[in-house]
């Protein structure tokens, strides 16, 4: 059946913990850590009416994280509203999140597109590791960074998430008032997706045995001092028989298209036992209480993830508004900027950061 296929492609690539590789997290680390030749590729061509800088913060737990800040040329003396952005899960700040900020950056904002604790530049140990809790406060450390500059409006500040981060955006705006309103894109829930897979087909059986395997993984790593990899998330070739969604990531994230040294998805895996703090995690319980401040959740029409963005729109309460984009795959929305509705977004953060 179809829905097994896709259930199959969810477990190889989310969870992982299947395939027991030897390699150590700390090799993980020092390729996905590159040099300074490696991090300057980005996937993108930097608009020529904008500035990009890299910047650090901390997070609440005391990880250093890495961003680049994308500001519009010539802004004048008035400070700008600002953006935080991040995803998808599993990318770096190089790929969507930073061709995003370069897009809202030319329409008049300050926009911050940061690497997640625990990959890209972004500090933290173990590598390869995320966190329903530390990946939502990654976006409040983001805001309180953008907050605390003088060229910016710290009443002024939104967030747009991709895929997975899209998820971690609706939490961290729903317990971070200071956050005024709030866009995502090919919308995933982590949480939802790792712990019941899509279209919530994880019997009760199959988690009690995926939950039976991770705790033999967490046995093997404690006896090896290290921890493991999972499969890799992208493999260099495909066999054929994959789903569409699977292709379509595929001909992202190990294309000249979207690749990148550092990226997880273009080159690596998570952590084996990754999974673990997404079983019991509903990120999006108190999705709600983001009002009286506006959600826009934008899908694509044909995208395998679309019904994570329709169910939120659901259980939302308004303002709240979702786009659906014709004849749009999921990561079509991650770098087509013909298709990606960047006037859309401007005006919905110029209505509401104001």
């Amino acid at each position: 059946m179809k829905i097994l296929s896709i259930l199959a492609a969810t477990i190889l690539m989310f969870l992982g913990q299947a395939c027991n590789q030897n390699k150590s997290r700390d090799n993980q680390k020092s390729e996905n850590m590159n040099d300074t030749a490696k991090a300057e590729h980005y996937t993108f061509e930097l608009s020529d009416k904008v500035t990009r800088k890299k910047v650090t913060f901390k997070n609440r737990y005391g990880i250093m994280l890495t961003g680049d800040l994308y500001l519009p040329k010539g802004q004048g003396n008035e400070p700008l509203a600002a953006i935080a952005i991040s995803g998808p899960f599993g990318a770096v700040k190089e790929q969507s999140s930073g061709l995003y900020a370069n897009q809202m950056a030319q329409r008049g904002f300050a926009a911050l597109a940061f690497d997640p604790s625990y990959t890209g530049e972004s500090g933290g140990e173990p590598r390869a590791v995320a966190s329903p809790d530390i990946n939502t406060e990654d976006f409040s450390a983001a805001v309180d960074f953008l907050g605390i500059q003088k060229n910016i409006d710290r009443k002024k500040i939104g967030i747009i998430g991709i895929c997975g981060f899209a998820g971690f955006a609706l939490n961290a705006t729903a317990i971070d008032k200071r956050v005024k309103a709030v866009a995502t894109t090919s919308m995933y829930d982590m949480t939802r997706v790792m712990s019941k897979g899509y279209n919530d087909a994880v019997t009760l059986e199959q988690r009690t045995k995926t939950l039976e395997q991770l705790g033999e993984q967490r046995w093997k790593d404690a006896e090896a001092g290290t921890f493991a990899a999972g499969a890799i998330l992208n493999p260099e070739k495909l066999k054929g028989d994959e789903p569409q969604f699977v292709k379509d990531y595929y001909d992202y994230y190990r294309t000249p298209r979207g690749y990148h040294e550092r990226s997880l998805n273009s080159t690596g895996a998570w952590n084996a036992t990754n999974a673990l703090s997404f079983m019991n995690m509903p990120i999006l319980t108190y999705i709600k209480e983001i009002s009286p401040r506006p959600m826009l959740l934008i899908a694509g029409e044909k995208a395998h993830s679309r019904y994570f963005s329709e169910d939120v729109y659901k259980l939302a309460m308004e303002p709240k508004e979702l786009m659906i984009i014709p004849n749009a795959v999921h990561t079509d929305l991650y770098d087509k900027v013909d298709v990606i509705p960047f006037s859309k977004l401007e005006r919905f953060f110029k209505e509401y950061l104001k």
